[in-house]
């Protein structure tokens, strides 16, 4: 171990101290709590989601899930090597497309079914056709985005000729998929880019960290619109509300935050009933009512946004979760795991 820097030590209390008063001012500012707020809103009914499905097929962990626009179909990433795209309907497998790299983290569905993209430890992201076949029968790999210095943790189709990605080196990245060149390229955290989430317009996105700070950006300017701190460890998955004014976190500190981008800062805090482990991914309703957080050990939790109270549990899965998709319309959730499967929940 480095031994400690005395000058070191005294910035990083001074940062600290810093952030501290940034939230004592913005608390000070806080008129009214959000508990406070909604006190005359009815209870949220018990949500009762079931296991409708579950898709077997992959032969090792389930890194990561996620629903096309049509609220049907559903990507997987695991580290068999595969990528398997399912009919969530059905619990059919429509394709599986073998991998160059095993070593999936993150996989993104394009909204118009089109395309497909994934990568990982192989520090590169891999774009593919599924309307067109290769000589082997299976989807066409289209484009290898190379360049990255750390490895692939997310990404999201913005449309299908441009992708964002986010990545092991701090970076965000912005791709031009037709002319395969970047149009953005920037340092966005001090620490690995864990997840990102596009608002519903598509014109804004959040980035969360291993730096325990979420950022937004315009897709337009390169440059950070607002920093959001609060975790005190990192962040593992941010989700925007389908509002489009405020997301929600899923985090290694064992609490899921919801912050409002409009009075800039954190406006709840969602626990388990008791002390548990740390989120790994979240979701929300179509709604926005309810938040979804998965866990490391095997269980969905799931809270009234609102009133910020626990609402129920949803247990089936035998590992770690790893990943979740709410589909578009609203009426489904995906969960990945490393049991080697994923769960359709309705």
């Amino acid at each position: 171990m480095a031994p400690k820097d005395p000058e070191v030590d005294l910035l990083k209390a001074e940062l600290l101290n810093i952030i501290k008063k940034c939230q004592d001012d913005q608390q000070a500012k806080a008129d009214v709590n959000l508990e406070e707020a909604t006190a005359s809103v009815a209870d949220v009914p018990k949500c009762r989601l079931g296991s409708n499905k579950i898709l077997k097929g992959h032969l090792n962990k389930v890194n990561s899930v996620h629903f096309s626009g049509d609220s049907r179909h559903c990507v997987s990433g695991s580290l068999d090597g595969k990528l398997i795209i399912w009919d969530s309907w059905t619990g059919n497998k429509i394709q599986i497309i073998p991998l160059r790299s095993a070593w999936v983290m993150s996989v993104a569905y394009a909204q118009s079914g089109n395309f497909v993209a994934c990568g990982g430890m192989d520090n590169q992201c891999t774009i593919y056709d599924l309307k067109n076949r290769d000589n082997g029968g299976v989807a066409k790999l289209t484009r290898e985005l190379l360049g990255y210095e750390g490895f692939l943790s997310c990404c999201r189709f913005v449309n299908d000729t441009t992708l964002i990605t986010g990545s092991g080196d701090m970076k965000v990245i912005f791709w031009d998929l037709e002319a395969n060149k970047r149009l953005q390229e920037f340092d966005a955290h001090n620490g690995d880019v864990c997840t990102l989430s596009l608002s519903p317009d598509n014109n804004t996105y959040v980035t969360g960290s291993v730096d325990r700070t979420c950022k937004l950006w315009d897709v337009r300017d390169p440059s950070c619109k607002q920093v959001f701190f609060g975790h005190e460890g990192d962040v593992n998955c941010v989700c925007f509300h389908p509002g489009g004014y405020s997301f929600i976190t899923a985090s290694e500190d064992k609490t899921a935050r919801l912050y409002d981008i409009r009075s800039d800062q954190q406006i709840a805090t969602y626990k388990t009933p008791t002390p548990g482990p740390g989120f790994t991914c979240c979701g929300l309703s179509i709604s926005g009512r309810l938040l979804l957080a998965g866990t490391d050990e095997k269980s969905v939790h799931i809270w009234d946004t609102l009133k910020v109270q626990h609402n129920g549990i949803l247990t089936g899965h035998e590992n770690r979760i790893t990943s979740m998709s709410v589909s578009p319309n609203g009426m489904a959730l995906v969960t990945s795991s490393w049991d080697n499967n994923l769960r359709v929940w309705i």
